[in-house]
């Protein structure tokens, strides 16, 4: 998990070094497709703060 810097998409960047779980899982989510965004959000507030 700390060897990822960035994960792209056709929805963004997110630049994950030096971020928590928590921090890397809503950045993930924000380059989501944007059907599935919230659910990922919840699931990363429900799992990782």
């Amino acid at each position: 998990r700390t060897m990822v810097e960035c994960v792209a998409t056709e929805y963004g960047v997110a630049h994950l070094h030096g971020l928590s779980l928590g921090e890397r899982a809503a950045a993930m989510a924000a380059i989501a497709h944007p059907d599935f965004r919230e659910e990922l959000y919840k699931y990363a507030q429900e799992n990782f703060y």
